[in-house]
């Protein structure tokens, strides 16, 4: 089984996507990415099994935030996202 990569949006509008961990009430998203432009056509699930050609990401290390920031998060299929997120 892969690593848990995840797509996090959280509060203020800000989307990363990156291999997710939770340890207490802090999380943690290492190799992290912004997505600033999603490119789908229908919704943020599109994104799910790997980034569009339309998507964009911007390198952003590890984020760690306190779990009540946390809108929502989307599990993300590993072998599509490893070789932007597995680093």
């Amino acid at each position: 089984m892969g690593e848990d990569f995840r797509i996090v949006v959280l509060q203020r509008g800000w989307v990363f996507v990156g291999k997710y961990s939770k340890r207490g009430e802090e999380c943690t998203l290492e190799n992290a990415h912004c997505i600033r432009v999603w490119g789908t056509t229908k919704g943020l699930g599109e994104l799910r099994d790997k980034p569009l050609s339309g998507t964009r990401l911007d390198p952003a290390g590890t984020i760690n935030y306190h779990q009540l920031t946390e809108v929502f998060n989307l599990h993300v299929n590993y072998d599509g996202w490893r070789e932007v997120c597995g680093k």
